[in-house]
């Protein structure tokens, strides 16, 4: 999600702003409405509008995951494999060394600030509402506060290191995405690093490979979509492939709109209950027949959806100008910092405006035992209500957030990177064992 100036790509940028903002509605979704990620409400039920296929894709967005770990992948290897095709392998390595050591330290320190900022707020009772509320989702990801000061800064410094060695975060569960990003950015790197040499047209047959290994080891929504990025990023720096979609412009205008549909009718697939209707049934059975046994078939088709549309965007130069567009950069400018304080807002200041500030108390039974009240949900119209409001809020941090503590980041991570660089050869020692 945080790139450096190597992924300066504008329909990159848009794509990861569109992806940023799915991943916030799929998560009003889940807060709200749980039964929406089912095929239909009940078993003899009839779909509603918003399970239609295409239409659930923007509330179910299992696809914005996706999309993060295949841009990963787009990025780290844009410019090496442009100065690869150019012969300059020694520049090429010197810079993914420069990126790779930028990468950790600009994902480990927002995200670091981020769980104090929601550990702070939890500790003063922020998530209090969120924990009394009649949301599963809102109160099963909530954190609980620690009485004690001491253990309470322990807990704070655990969940900071298990972001990045267990992939959980007790503050900010959405954080789980961070590990595997950070070390699939690491594998696309020795990935280039072993075929800074390899003929492109290899290299390519090489991440399809690997793409076809995390096929089979059944991790679609990230291992599947480093490498297919990989494979994006020589494909469209590719001279053989461009003069192709140059000399035919009219089967490109066909085969654009067919992939972005079918990508957006695969990303489709529900995550429960496919056999309640008949497309889903459909999509299912083709599923089954085609991936390996067991396998997650609703990450495989939000996955396997993402790649369907990064094709069809890859033939149509107009769709990518519509990523391009000033209102998918703002949202991919601000994508990191929404993606890390959503969640916290979330628990707190709409949970705040959706349940109001009183909880209900519990209360215990004939039995001794401790019976749990929770907050009712208020309707939907006051929710619409609220949103209206929570959401320009969100960005609106989400702003200040990129143009404050982003760039404090960024300064720090130049700094350590300029301080562990051997920038004082006057020609630097080989790469490569000659």
């Amino acid at each position: 999600m945080a790139i450096g100036a190597e992924g300066n790509v504008k329909w990159v940028d848009g794509f990861r702003g569109l992806a940023s903002s799915l991943v916030v509605l799929t998560h009003l979704s889940r807060s709200f409405d749980l039964q929406l990620f089912d095929s239909a409400d009940g078993e003899k039920a009839i779909p509603r509008v918003v399970q239609y296929p295409f239409i659930r894709v923007l509330f179910q967005g299992r696809i914005g995951v996706a999309v993060f770990a295949m841009v990963t992948g787009y990025v780290c290897a844009l410019k090496p494999v442009r100065l690869f095709r150019q012969g300059q392998q020694d520049v090429a390595y010197k810079s993914m060394g420069k990126s790779a050591l930028r990468r950790v330290p600009r994902l480990i320190l927002p995200a670091a600030f981020a769980t104090f900022l929601t550990w702070l707020a939890c500790e003063l009772g922020a998530y209090n509402v969120a924990a009394h509320c009649d949301s599963w989702w809102i109160r099963e990801t909530g954190p609980k506060p620690i009485p004690s000061l001491w253990r309470g800064i322990r807990s704070l410094i655990n969940n900071i290191l298990a972001t990045w060695t267990a992939g959980g975060n007790q503050y900010d569960a959405n954080q789980w995405t961070m590990l595997p990003l950070l070390v699939g950015s690491l594998w696309v790197y020795v990935f280039l690093l072993a075929t800074g040499f390899v003929r492109p047209r290899y290299r390519m047959m090489a991440s399809m490979g690997m793409w076809l290994y995390f096929v089979l080891a059944n991790n679609p929504a990230m291992g599947m979509q480093f490498f297919f990025g990989v494979f994006l990023s020589d494909l469209q720096n590719h001279p053989t492939a461009n003069q192709w979609l140059a000399e035919r412009p009219r089967l490109a205008r066909v085969l654009s709109p067919f992939f972005l549909v079918l990508g957006a009718f695969v990303a489709s697939y529900p995550e429960a209950h496919p056999e309640r209707v008949g497309w889903a049934n459909s999509l299912h059975n083709v599923l089954v027949a085609i991936l390996p046994a067991h396998s997650d078939y609703a990450r495989f088709a939000s996955g396997l959806g993402v790649q369907l549309i990064a094709i069809g965007l890859h033939f149509s130069p107009k769709m990518r100008d519509v990523l391009s567009n000033r209102a998918f950069l703002w949202l991919g400018k601000n994508s990191f910092a929404v993606y890390l304080l959503h969640g916290p807002l979330l628990r707190s200041v709409l949970a705040w405006m959706v349940y109001g500030f009183q909880t209900l108390p519990d209360t215990t039974d004939g039995e001794g035992k401790t019976v749990h009240h929770y907050t009712p949900f208020p309707g939907w119209m006051h929710l619409y209500v609220c949103l209206a409001m929570w959401i320009p809020f969100n960005y609106a941090c989400a702003v200040a957030w990129t143009n404050y503590v982003d760039p404090y980041c960024g300064n720090v991570t130049e700094k350590l990177v300029r301080y562990v660089l051997r920038e004082d050869q006057e020609k630097p020692e080989a790469l490569l064992p000659q």
